[in-house]
């Protein structure tokens, strides 16, 4: 049988609580009364996880370990953060399947393919392979890997699937997603939109679900993560000053993606119930309060050099730490996030803290194809160029309208 899934912020970080104004999950009722549903959907199952050892991979992964599923396999293609979750899983008072194991493989790769064919069928394919980046688009390279990771992927497997004529192997799936998915603003959000399409093409062999979430607070390359790290190295902290974003912990985004995967039916993306007026924060005033709680006050600068100079200053009695909020000047920035469309059928009423997109409209394969063979005639040529790219995600997510500000947030502290 299944352990009872714990639904308190796992923290021992009081910023966290307060941060999102609770000092429980969101979703502690839902997973409280859905936790026989999660036993009888996970207990005795095979289970593959794609990018298992990333902030959300693993925040999932250590959940999943508590519903006893008969095989728990972890595809990264990080070897060390695999190491360092299976330190974790197997420190912990967690119990894992006797077929538990780890392959550091990428997603996609020849490998993966060998590891398919091997070990599987599995029931779930539970994706989380992302580049997340806004940034990711500075570039035509890291454009193209991005697109590749977030929905090349996916569809080479389930296309190669399909005309192989054979059966798949596994019998629902299961992809992170993003807010920004919807009306994307960014080639990331275009790309997980791209995702949502891709699976949507293969609905009727391939039963799928996703999840749009929030951000989740310290996660690996994250705003907040970040201010660790220039505390640390005594640097300054900066922040867009009118971008607003929603925040969950690590618990609440497995626990939503729990609930997405296991009980949801196919075609439905999950969002978690957060409302503008009270769950929105600017950055600029999630810095202010972070640096409240490391005990310093904010010392407002109006320039990198002088946010530098004054860190260059900084002692070990400071108590004021340099800061700089500016308005966002870089592509793809979107000033506020969104879960849905004012058009997409929700479900309002199935959960408590989670809306559900239902079913959500089929889309036209052809025209996902015809996307995916402009971006594979782009990558045979021997150069690239990033507006050709953007024309061809363009194809398949045409809603995509894309900014060109040739400003990035590799040239800003």
């Amino acid at each position: 049988m299944g352990k009872t899934v714990t639904a308190h912020l796992q923290t021992s970080d009081p910023f966290l609580s307060g941060l999102l104004g609770r000092d429980r999950s969101l979703l502690a009722e839902d997973m409280a009364v859905s936790q026989k549903a999660l036993n009888s959907r996970i207990i005795g199952t095979r289970l593959l996880v794609v990018g298992a050892a990333g902030s959300i991979g693993a925040a999932v992964v250590r959940q999943l370990a508590a519903f006893a599923p008969a095989t728990l396999h972890l595809v990264d293609l990080s070897e060390n953060n695999l190491v360092e979750l299976v330190r974790d899983l197997r420190s912990s008072d967690r119990s894992l399947p006797e077929d538990f194991r780890t392959f550091a493989v990428s997603f996609g790769s020849e490998e993966f393919r060998h590891l398919l064919a091997a070990e599987g069928p599995y029931d779930y394919l539970i994706n989380f392979a992302a580049l997340k980046h806004v940034r990711s688009e500075r570039d035509v390279y890291s454009l193209m890997r991005m697109i590749e990771t977030n929905a090349g992927h996916l569809y080479d497997l389930l296309t190669e699937a399909e005309l192989a004529g054979g059966a798949l192997p596994f019998r629902r799936a299961f992809s992170i997603s993003t807010d920004k998915a919807s009306h994307p603003t960014n080639a990331m959000g275009a790309s997980k939109c791209l995702m949502e399409r891709v699976h949507l093409c293969h609905a009727d062999r391939l039963p799928f679900a996703t999840a749009r979430f929030a951000n989740v607070a310290f996660s690996d390359g994250s705003l907040l993560q970040g201010w660790e790290r220039r505390i640390e190295k005594r640097q300054p902290l900066a922040a867009p000053s009118d971008i607003r974003r929603y925040f969950f912990s690590h618990e609440e985004a497995g626990q939503l993606c729990l609930l997405g995967c296991f009980l949801c039916g196919n075609r439905e993306v999950v969002f978690p119930k957060l409302t503008p007026d009270e769950d929105l924060m600017p950055l600029s005033r999630v810095a202010e309060a972070y640096l409240a709680h490391r005990g310093f006050e904010p010392l407002h600068c109006t320039s990198e050099e002088e946010a530098r100079a004054r860190a260059a200053e900084l002692t070990n009695t400071s108590r004021r730490w340099p800061c700089l909020f500016t308005p966002s000047d870089t592509s793809g920035e979107k000033s506020f996030e969104e879960f849905f469309a004012p058009d997409d059928d929700l479900d309002l009423d199935r959960f408590k803290a989670v809306g559900v997109i239902r079913g959500t409209v089929a889309v036209d394969q052809g025209v996902v194809e015809h996307a995916m063979t402009a971006l594979r005639t782009i990558r045979a040529l021997p150069s690239w160029s990033k507006s050709d790219v953007i024309r061809a995600l363009q194809i398949a997510v045409p809603e995509f309208v894309h900014a060109e500000t040739d400003r990035n947030l590799d040239q800003k502290i």
